[in-house]
């Protein structure tokens, strides 16, 4: 059974709910995990979703944050957060089984600047959702953990290394704490199809990012080995960066072939 999992950090659900449709009905992906929504629960566009035939499962936030993802088929077993004790406000995680599969939505904190409380934040995070996998998820399940995780994680992910090596995006520690969620035991999708770099799915809105291609890779679809053994294909969808009104991420599709 063929089925597409994608991710897409939509940069307000409702500044971009034009795009977002669009987006469902030419790519027709069976899963969608959707990061920043910025919309409280009760304002997220279920009506318009749905009449294009998908489902919805929303943790959301007023004006920052949140995270959903869009359904062919009904969403099992929801989760949402971390739940490990720690009082955190901020809208980031959202799971839930699909047939054959389950997935998890994260927005890892962007972390502003190197050293600041908001870095801190970040660091301390992604170490919160290795031991939420080490707690709830097993390795040898078929999961992919999809989203916006504001790290690059190889010099292969990032226009000019050296101009992003001492930001949050692209610094080594933030590296080293996504390589410790990897080490779960989760696959880069992408990688197993593009092992070339110079593809990325973010952009900064400024100085002309875009048309220049400085970009950075870090937006991702993750699996388990049993899944990703399933992966038939892997694309960034650089297109939809184009035109009016685009978020400044692109989004990342994943097809598996499941039993």
């Amino acid at each position: 059974m063929r089925t597409t999992v994608m991710t897409w950090n939509v940069n307000s659900v409702r500044a971009r709910l034009d795009r977002l449709l669009a987006l469902l009905q030419r790519h027709q992906p069976d899963v969608l995990c959707l990061q920043e929504l910025k919309v409280a629960d009760a304002d997220f566009p279920f009506g318009p979703v749905g009449e294009l035939g998908y489902r919805a499962v929303v943790y959301g936030q007023k004006t920052y944050n949140g995270v959903a993802i869009l359904s062919k088929e009904e969403a099992r077993e929801v989760e949402v957060g971390l739940d490990d004790g720690v009082e955190d406000p901020q809208a980031r995680l959202i799971s839930a089984r699909f047939p054959g599969l389950r997935v998890v939505s994260v927005y890892v904190p962007n972390g502003a600047t190197v050293g600041s409380e908001k870095w801190a934040y970040k660091l301390e995070w992604l170490a919160r959702l290795r031991s939420w996998l080490d707690r709830r998820r097993v390795p040898g399940e078929p999961l992919a953990v999809c989203g916006d995780f504001n790290v690059a994680p190889e010099e292969r992910d990032v226009h000019d290394p050296r101009a992003w090596e001492e930001t949050v995006l692209f610094h080594p520690q933030a590296r080293a704490a996504l390589a410790d969620v990897l080490a779960f035991g989760l696959v880069d999708t992408y990688r197993l199809h593009h092992p070339e770099g110079g593809r990325y799915s973010w952009w900064d809105y400024r100085m002309l990012a875009f048309p220049k291609d400085d970009g950075l890779r870090i937006d991702h679809v993750f699996a388990t080995p049993p899944l990703a053994a399933r992966c038939t294909g892997a694309e960034i969808d650089r297109a939809e960066r184009k035109g009016k009104l685009p978020s400044d991420h692109a989004p990342v599709i994943a097809t598996f072939d499941l039993p």
